[in-house]
This record gives structure tokens, sequence and C-alpha cells, in this order.
């Protein structure tokens, strides 16, 4: 994972690759796309099964007799362990495998699924479903953007990571503060960030293809750790379109 990073590729400009005739490149951004397909099956799947199944569900969450929803242990365990293994994955997995980085893109996957569930007490089901196809019609048009374009990201991206950054200390911030409207503001922000790092991080892996020369575990490796940046632009930008237009409970 340490050669592979949002700064990965940058010997080759944007607008000198012509990605329309390229087979391999294709073939390669469809096995991402592919991953990123059934990782969402299987979030989607966990989610409901911890959210709608109640044995499962007890175990993960709880319900004060005012109609909060909280967290067991476990279900504590369960929402923080996807970072947790991020940050394992950044500092402690070196010589990645197609195998490793599998194993890491599916681990994240069914933790961030399982921790889902907590939308269905929330949310209504019509108001997930419907939220769930705005982002990923979004989802389309904004990583085509980013496969199609020939104008150099690298800057936007900078920017937006930046952006990212700020947000994430806004959010924790706001754990503490409960601001309604920093909730809006921040939930805003965090629709403009994400939809742009969908057409970044598309074009970054379209860039990496070049840069990996033919290099098929290389480019194994790339897949998973693409299917991750795009799965998780995918789930943050859902979550916060929920947060603005989603029906609550």
């Amino acid at each position: 994972m340490s050669d592979y990073n949002r700064g990965y590729a940058r010997s080759i400009p944007a607008d000198r690759a012509d990605m329309s005739v390229d087979a391999g490149l294709r073939s390669f951004m469809l096995g991402v796309y592919n991953k990123v397909a059934l990782g969402l099956l299987l979030s989607a799947a966990l989610a409901f099964v911890t959210g709608s199944f109640p044995p499962v569900r007890d175990l993960m969450f709880s319900v004060s007799p005012t109609g909060k929803v909280g967290y067991t242990l476990l279900g504590m365990i369960v929402a923080f362990a996807p970072l947790a293994v991020i940050l394992f994955g950044a500092f402690a997995m070196k010589n990645v495998t197609p195998r490793s980085s599998g194993i890491y893109y599916w681990t994240i996957v069914a933790l961030i699924g399982a921790g889902l569930g907590v939308l269905t007490f929330v949310y209504t089901g019509a108001s997930i479903f419907s939220t769930f196809l705005i982002t990923a019609a979004a989802f389309g048009g904004l990583s085509l953007f980013g496969y199609t374009t020939k104008k150099d990201l690298t800057g936007f991206g900078s920017f937006l990571i930046i952006g990212l950054v700020g947000l994430v200390i806004a959010s924790i911030v706001n754990i503490f503060l409960a601001n309604s409207m920093m909730a809006f503001i921040i939930s805003v922000a965090g629709v403009l960030i994400f939809a742009g790092l969908i057409a970044y991080d598309t074009q970054r892996l379209k860039m990496s293809y070049y840069e990996m020369g033919g290099d098929h575990t290389a480019q194994a490796v790339a897949t998973n750790y693409g299917a991750l940046s795009l799965y998780l632009n995918f789930i943050n930008l859902f979550q916060f379109l929920l947060s603005i237009f989603g029906d609550r409970r």
C-alpha cells in the first residue's frame, strides 16, 4: 500500500493518453468497478442483516425508551474497526500482494457494511433506497468525467484532500457541539468534497495503469486499492446525501 496512494502516478499527463483505444485500461478499470459494485452489494446485504434481523440487530445496536439509537460494545467495535484496519494497512502492510490487498479490501467492506445497519433506525427504507440510486447515478457521471477528461486534476485533488482533513476535524468538533447548522454545512461540504474525489481518484487510477507499465501483479494490487478508494468515496457521498435529503423515522 505504501506505493499506491493519492500521489502515485504523475509522470503521464492526463491529456497524453488516448484512453478510448486502450483495451488493457478498459479491462483494468472494469476490474475496479466490478469490485466496487460487489463491495456495495455485500455492504447492503450486511447492513440489512444488522439493521433488520433481530438476533444480530440486538447484538449491534440498542434503542432507549426515548427512541435514541446507540451502539452495544460489539457495535462500537464494528463501527470503529474499519478505521483501525485502514490505519494498519497504511502503516504496517509492506510488500503487498494481490491476495493480501484483496483481503484488506473485503475486510473493510464487510466491517463498513455491518456498521451501516444503524441507518435503518434513523431513515426510512424508501429514503435509503432512493438516495442510494441518486448516489449511484452521481458516482457514474463523476467517474465518467474523471475517466474521459483531458484536464489534469492533480492540483484539484490536492485541494480536495486538504478539504477532507478540514472536514474530519470539523466533524469531530461537532460531535461535542452537536450544532445542527454546523452539521448541515459539514454535510454539504462532504458532498462537494467526495464528489470531486470520485472524479480525481478515477483519473488517478487511469494514470497509475500507465505508470505500472504492464506489471500484472501491480495491476492486481492497484485494482483492490483503487476499488477501496472509490468504494469509500461512494459510501461517504451516500451518507452525506442521506443526511441532507433523507426522510427520518
